[in-house]
């Protein structure tokens, strides 16, 4: 997966406005996906658009996408990466 995903993690490095990516997966049931941090909205906004058409060229129509705000106190308090 690393090696047939790496133009896929090089070109979404390169995005604007993005600090990280966290990739998840699951091969038994077929899934995978990833938990970003962008620097802000319209970072985001203009990356979902780009992604969800590439994903849609690939032939992966079944997606979800939910966007939170992160309470960085908290999340700093137990090591999270902001």
């Amino acid at each position: 997966m690393d090696e047939a995903l790496r133009p896929l993690a090089q070109d979404i490095a390169g995005e604007p406005g993005l600090l990280w990516k966290i990739w998840t997966a699951d091969q038994a049931g077929g899934t995978a996906g990833g938990i970003y941090l962008f620097t802000d909205q319209a970072s985001l906004d203009r990356y979902l658009v780009k992604h969800l058409a590439r994903l849609a060229s690939f032939g992966i129509t079944e997606t979800r996408a939910k966007c939170f705000d992160i309470p960085e106190a908290l999340t700093r308090m137990t090591r999270g990466p902001v």
